[in-house]
């Protein structure tokens, strides 16, 4: 009889991370190298895109989060101000040098006026491309939000049909919503390993799972969760003297991972807004019946807050304490992108805030192409010495 070899659950996590750290440097696909049914891809920016949509039309739905501290801004900066977001301009710059040539089009968010703006500059310089921008509302609290938002889903179709060539059945929606319900379910599943057993799972191991499916179809996103949550589960790690932090001001542009790994290396961050856009729906949508509806009734009644959207049941201190709440964290990491007016507006009133019920937190600022990070860390090895000093 041949002996059964042990299962390396650490090998196979191991691979699984090197597999996503890859996919979050790898181009966008294009010709030959699109995963087998998909005929193009739409890229789109962040807050939330409801990728089911350009799913069910044989399109890649591919987040376009920036180009990191590894990008050489040559072309952008004779578009738009040097004051602008590094997000919007890094974005710009990838489709400029042609990084982003092979999209099918690019959808963008009025969520600040540096997002909106780059819808123009991207029709402009890009023609080829469908250009357009999906008027999701600010006030969700009106009588006809969800109304709204279905009406600008359905023009969404109805402009992805055009550019395909395809029609987009309510059957196919229903369908692509149930491999996206899973997905959500996978990721509820792997944060809640973050906030139960920290020790389990790193901050930045868990964005590197999450961030994985901006580049390849939700289907094998979920292959690839599935092996990683059977594996961290039999992880063998010990708890560390570490405090419980949660980190918020992630939501649009994203921090260097060297950021998030010097946070790791002090702290348990036990709770994010990292990628929220691929998290923005908490609950399963209904896959009976009007799946256009169901979408947008999920929006706005089943969906995560964030800086860019005003919703009186979730205001900017009530989330953030809810987070901190659920998670038993014993402090907040609050963040802002360099030149995000939504972000820095949210930073000041959660400080204050914070401030009122002293609730210890620490303030940083980040910017996509930061390549420095020692002072950074003896903040925050300071701020984690004065929690467990506070702790003890």
């Amino acid at each position: 009889m041949t002996a059964q070899i042990p299962y390396d659950h650490q090998a196979e996590l191991e691979d699984v991370l090197e597999r996503c750290n890859a996919l979050r440097q790898a181009p966008v696909p294009s010709g030959d190298a699109l995963p087998e049914g998909y005929t193009g891809t739409l890229g789109h920016f962040p807050v939330y895109f409801p990728e089911e949509i350009a799913h069910a039309a044989g399109l890649l739905p591919v987040s376009v989060l920036g180009g990191g501290n590894k990008l050489e801004m040559k072309h952008a900066d004779a578009r738009m101000g040097s004051f602008v977001c590094s997000i919007c301009r890094s974005t710009a710059e990838l489709g400029l040098n042609g990084s982003l040539q092979s999209l099918s089009g690019f959808i963008t968010h009025p969520i600040c006026d540096a997002a909106k703006h780059l819808a123009g500059i991207w029709s402009r310089n890009f023609p080829e491309q469908l250009s357009q921008i999906l008027y999701l509302p600010q006030n969700v609290n009106t009588p006809g939000a969800v109304r709204y938002v279905a009406a600008e889903y359905q023009r969404l179709r109805a402009e992805l049909e055009r550019k395909t060539g395809r029609s987009i059945s309510d059957e196919a929606l229903r369908a692509s919503i149930r491999v996206y319900n899973e997905n959500r379910r996978l990721l509820r599943d792997l944060y809640a390993v973050r906030r139960d057993e920290p020790w389990k799972l790193s901050c930045t191991e868990s964005y590197l799972l999450t961030r994985a499916r901006t580049r390849i179809p939700c289907e094998e996103h979920n292959a690839l969760l599935g092996r990683a949550l059977d594996a961290i589960g039999q992880r063998r790690q010990a708890a560390q003297d570490k405090p419980r932090v949660v980190f918020v001001g992630g939501f649009c542009e994203q921090p260097p991972l060297e950021m998030l790994e010097t946070i790791d290396g002090n702290c348990y961050v036990v709770d994010d807004d990292l990628l929220v856009g691929l998290r923005w729906l908490t609950s399963d949508v209904p896959d009976a019946g009007d799946p256009v509806w169901a979408l947008a009734e999920s929006f706005v009644e089943r969906s995560a807050a964030s800086p860019v959207q005003h919703d009186a049941r979730k205001t900017k201190e009530g989330y953030l304490m809810e987070m901190i709440s659920s998670s038993r964290a014993d402090g907040a990491v609050l963040t802002a992108a360099k030149f995000c007016e939504p972000g820095l507006d949210e930073q000041v009133a959660w400080s204050k805030h914070l401030d009122q019920l002293r609730v210890p937190y620490l303030v940083l600022e980040f910017e996509e192409k930061m390549t420095s990070f020692e002072q950074m860390g003896m903040q925050v090895e300071t701020f984690a010495e004065s929690l467990l000093f506070t702790l003890a």
